[in-house]
């Protein structure tokens, strides 16, 4: 690829010293394993929480709090993690967020209150916050080769699609096997290998050392995303005509209103809009956002439906989810390296949302007397297919042909779509799920189980439903804003090559 070279040279010494390196293969092995770590937590302890519960007493209202307090910190501190990583070094963010990440855990699994845990969760987010961007951002700047960077996005996009699937799996063996408290402590060993090879695989590189941090955007962004989430939160919890969640999704609104704006100011903006201003970027990370609230109907309500309904115990239901896993890894890999660069993604990502859709549609078929085999796999596995030619690319296309010192902020705002995309999730599909069981017993006989299983049916269809209409208009989106044709490379881009 002769244009690559010419771009290396061109970019000379700008150029991230483990580009060129042999190690860079070990290197997307430690961004992995970090990688997994944090997209773990966003379900891994889902299925330990009635442990959690029993142990430490506390009411199921305030359940939601052991998830929220992490999805909180860690989406309205994204972006000031990501830009911490251009300004100091990808190395320092990177190690600090993994050690930082492993202590939250250790503490939260040695909880002897709930506000303990509540705040170990919150810390781990904190933590995440540096972590993830740090870490697709270093994948970002390693590999420069577009045949090389198709393979490490298609590795990274496929943990994170399939890493929520693989931390029910483990939080149910754990839980079963031993206690909930190791749904946390499992972080120790796992930040150990990731802290380890970091120490000794990573250079450190500041590509935007000579900028400064926006305090105002940072306070202005994440005061926005904080509300935004919590105001989700709120509706899940409350309902949507309460001022807790209308009135925080407003101010969260007017305050990134106000952020974008102040981003135009800025001398040395936080997240600069030259970010957005690129088709396939922007449409990109609206196609992550989408993924990450369709995603949570397979994810939860499946769970409900495996565990509740057909009697799988919390392993069972993990080891139940590993087809659709391993379906998305391979069209992971075929997306990132072969579809896209071949047909672009116009046509790729609009079919991978097709596949998705038929597959969730095909899912509301279960009810009450339905086989995981025939009712449940072939769903699963199609589904796979088509998120493993969304999630990945589209990871790939948000970062790919950002400068080297933007490198940070951009992946950041990847995962704050993913993060914020499923708190949208969480809060529609729990609403409209808890709507339809509702509307199915007024009129019947609530105190009959026959009824009571029926309207659970009635909740996890619609909530499929609902989800077949996301990755629908997903379908839609992607192909109305993806440029025609495929990606070429960016003459000026220095460090990154685009596709």
């Amino acid at each position: 690829m002769p244009h690559k070279t010419v771009t290396e040279s061109a970019a000379g010494a700008a150029e991230s010293p483990p580009a060129a390196s042999p190690k860079r293969w070990w290197i997307l092995a430690i961004v992995a394993v970090a990688q997994l770590m944090v997209v773990l937590d966003a379900t891994i302890v889902n299925i330990a929480l009635p442990s959690a519960q029993a142990d430490l007493g506390f009411s199921d209202g305030n359940r939601q709090w052991i998830v929220t307090a992490y999805a909180l910190a860690f989406a309205s501190l994204l972006l000031l993690g990501g830009r911490i990583a251009d300004l100091f070094g990808r190395k320092p963010a990177f190690l600090i967020g993994v050690a930082g990440f492993a202590a939250a855990s250790a503490l939260g699994g040695a909880a002897t209150s709930f506000e303990m845990l509540v705040a170990a969760r919150a810390l781990q987010g904190v933590f995440g916050a540096l972590l993830a961007p740090a870490a697709l951002s270093l994948l970002n700047t390693t590999f420069t080769d577009a045949r090389e960077r198709a393979t490490a996005f298609s590795v990274y996009g496929a943990i994170a699609g399939a890493g929520g699937a693989v931390g029910l799996l483990l939080g149910g063996v754990l839980t079963d096997a031993l206690d909930w408290r190791w749904t946390l402590y499992v972080n120790v060993p796992i930040a150990l290998v990731a802290l380890t090879g970091g120490w000794m695989l990573l250079s450190n590189h500041r590509d935007a050392a000579n900028s400064k941090l926006d305090v105002p955007g940072t306070i202005l962004v994440a005061a926005g995303l904080f509300s935004v989430v919590y105001g989700f939160s709120n509706a899940e919890s409350h309902d949507w005509g309460s001022s807790l969640t209308w009135g925080f999704l407003l101010a969260g609104g007017v305050l990134l209103a106000v952020f974008t704006w102040w981003q135009t100011r800025a001398a040395h903006p936080l997240l600069p809009l030259r970010i957005l201003l690129d088709r396939n970027r922007a449409a990109s990370f609206l196609t992550v956002l989408i993924t990450g609230a369709g995603m949570f109907g397979v994810f939860l309500f499946l769970t409900y439906y495996l565990q509740l309904n057909l009697g799988f115990s919390p392993t069972k239901t993990g080891v139940a989810f590993l087809p659709m896993v391993g379906a998305l890894m391979v069209m992971a890999q075929l997306g990132t390296t072969v579809l896209v660069p071949r047909l672009g993604p116009k046509a790729v990502l609009p079919l991978g949302f097709a596949v998705a859709t038929a597959g969730m549609a095909w899912l509301t078929g279960i009810g009450v007397g339905s086989d995981y085999l025939t009712s449940v796999l072939p769903q699963l596995i199609v589904i796979g297919l088509g998120l493993g030619m969304v999630m990945p690319p589209a990871m790939q296309l948000a970062t790919g042909g950002v400068a080297a010192e933007d490198a940070g902020v951009a992946s950041a705002t990847v995962n704050a779509m993913q993060q914020v995309g499923g708190s949208i999730g969480t809060a529609l599909l729990s609403t409209l799920a808890a709507s339809a069981a509702t509307d199915y017993l007024a009129g019947r006989d609530a105190t009959s189980p026959a009824v009571q299983a029926q309207a659970s049916i009635e909740s996890y269809t619609t909530a499929f439903w609902w989800s077949a209409g996301l990755f629908a208009a997903g379908a839609v989106i992607s192909f109305l804003l993806f440029r025609r044709g495929v990606p070429e490379q960016d003459p000026e881009a220095a460090p990154v090559v685009h596709m």
